[in-house]
């Protein structure tokens, strides 16, 4: 008898959409619906620019601990720096091995979203760290755009349906530093959990760690082409389709001993909807086979507040 070869998430172009935006559509939105989860290489941000963020972000990190507190995050964590071993993972019985820098939205004075965005903390090391990011997170920005439209497209909806859902969305970047991990270390870099937000662009996933939950119960290791993004479902887009396209969860799990005097660092981007925006079911999710489990809306800030305290930043 043949052992059946593990799946893998296969990798995908984001060249193909302007060629094929229905075909791109339909494997990107079948990797979401199979997996939560899809590789998306040629995403079109400057790999100087990704360079130039990977420099920053080492640089910062590797300030003092009394330096980095100097911009501790307030409440909420939503901007500036997150210590070490802060934030825990939903129902996990120890923190995440991990701290971390949130970059948000720019807003102009007035505008009706500042009560729920404060605005950005921007460290004075290194001193071009403000430009990179503000570089970066506008990049992130646009290629969530192009992948929102493909899965309006795989969901039978307008390629613009997001546009209006996620316009000055509390979307968040985050710069992640795993330190080196000794070998009695309690618990693993990042715990067992889902995005809150509705869609996440990570870049750094290459070194090894990420691993997703399949369907038959195993953890399944995420291995992207050098450079490419990776991409999974939050759970306000599950809860938008009804769980059509699932919130997988997903961990970083500790290092081989060869490895484990090593640092790792990524960048996810968390794409969120507008604060305001009111979640509730589409239609076109909801069947006799599929009842709606989410018969009552809620909009996106309340949704981020109540997931905010599970996971220990509130």
């Amino acid at each position: 008898m043949l052992d059946t070869p593990a799946p893998a998430v296969p990798p995908l172009s984001l060249r193909d959409q302007s060629s094929d935006p229905e075909g791109f559509a339909r494997d990107f939105g079948g990797s979401f619906e199979r997996f939560g989860f899809a590789i998306v290489a040629d995403h079109g941000i400057d790999p100087a620019l990704i360079e130039r963020a990977w420099a920053a972000t080492r640089e910062f990190f590797a300030q003092p601990t009394e330096k980095k507190l100097e911009d501790r995050a307030a409440k909420g964590g939503a901007r500036g720096y997150i210590p070490f071993g802060i934030e825990i993972a939903k129902d996990a019985t120890e923190n995440d091995l991990k701290e971390f820098w949130h970059i948000g939205r720019d807003l102009p004075p007035g505008h009706p979203y500042t009560e729920s965005m404060p605005p950005n903390v921007w460290p004075d090391y290194p001193p071009d760290f403000r430009e990179i990011f503000t570089k970066l997170y506008a990049e992130f920005d646009r290629v969530g755009a192009r992948l929102l439209s493909a899965i309006a497209r795989y969901l039978a909806l307008s390629p613009d349906w997001f546009v209006e859902p996620v316009r000055d969305g509390n979307s968040v970047l985050r710069l992640l530093h795993y330190p080196p991990v000794s070998a009695n270390a309690p618990g693993i870099r990042a715990g067992a959990h889902e995005d809150i937000n509705l869609i996440t662009l990570l870049l750094g996933a290459e070194e090894a760690g990420l691993q997703l939950l399949d369907r038959d119960g195993k953890w399944l290791a995420i291995d992207p082409p050098p450079g490419a993004l990776v991409v999974n479902v939050g759970d306000m887009l599950q809860r938008l389709t009804n769980h059509v396209l699932p919130s997988t969860t997903h961990r970083v799990v500790n290092p081989p001993p060869e490895r484990r005097g090593h640092s790792r660092y990524s960048m996810p981007f968390f794409l969120h909807l507008a604060s305001d925006f009111e979640i509730a079911t589409l239609p076109g999710s909801v069947s006799a086979e599929r009842p709606n489990e989410y018969p009552e809306a809620i909009t996106a800030d309340d949704y981020l507040q109540q997931r905010l305290r599970e996971i220990g930043l509130l």
